[in-house]
């Protein structure tokens, strides 16, 4: 299953939320995102059907193995955009909308290469 742009920022934000050491929740998600909760529990039943995303009995959400593959890697995307731009004297608000921009169409080679022009390798 290929991965639209809401997807990646679904799993983005669960990674994300998870990071906080607290169960997550479609609610959580939705909050986080701005988004209605029908559309969360959409996104999350696709996520589920393509093997990134596990629910528990509690409604809590889990990364599977390539959930949390793919979550990880456009977070890394995200931040080392970020930190790029405002190398660039970009300031960081903007910086961090244009990476969450950036991170989902920029290609891997290219990323490779920001990373190492960067010296975030």
């Amino acid at each position: 299953m290929h991965l639209q742009e809401s997807g990646e920022m679904y799993l983005e934000t669960i990674l994300i939320l998870s990071n906080f050491g607290k169960d997550v929740r479609s609610v959580d998600v939705s909050e986080h995102m701005g988004v209605s909760k029908p559309s969360v529990s959409r996104a999350i039943g696709l996520l589920k059907s393509g093997g990134y995303v596990t629910m528990d009995k509690n409604g809590h959400l889990h990364l599977t193995e390539e959930g949390c593959r793919v979550a990880e890697h456009i977070y890394e995307k995200h931040t080392v955009l970020t930190r790029f731009l405002t190398s660039l004297g970009v300031d960081e608000e903007t910086a961090a909308v244009d990476a969450c921009k950036m991170e989902h169409i920029i290609s891997d080679t290219s990323f490779r290469a920001i990373k190492k022009y960067a010296g975030l390798d």
